[in-house]
């Protein structure tokens, strides 16, 4: 008797180890294993970022409105600046940008 119990212990241990390895692979490599958790955690270490720089952002347009709603001077800034107004009798002159080299490419036509 003592030979069977034996070989239940030794099945039951083999049992026990191939258990512990099947679970410490799953935690590992599971699909939410360990892998899993440090690419999510790159992953929202990068949103982190956007979202501080997106509230960077957001305070400074409201920055950027409030000035626009106190401020007529900035208001004329903007208009002259983005819309191109002018005062009565004012004249306003644009010069061309200069070209740019490949705008400059000699136009040829194939001969025939």
């Amino acid at each position: 008797m003592g030979g069977v119990y034996r070989v239940r212990r030794r099945i039951a241990t083999g049992f026990a180890v191939l258990l512990a390895v099947f679970f410490g692979f799953h935690v590992m490599f599971g699909r939410n294993g360990l892998n899993a958790y440090e690419a999510k955690r790159v992953e929202d270490k990068t949103l982190q970022k956007q979202i501080e720089s997106l509230h960077a952002e957001n305070d400074r347009l409201k920055d950027h409105i409030d000035h626009l709603q106190s401020d007529p001077d900035a208001i004329e800034h903007e208009a002259r600046e983005k819309l191109h107004y002018a005062r009565p009798d004012e004249v306003i002159y644009t010069l061309n940008d200069a070209p740019h080299p490949a705008d400059q490419a000699p136009v040829t036509q194939a001969r025939r």
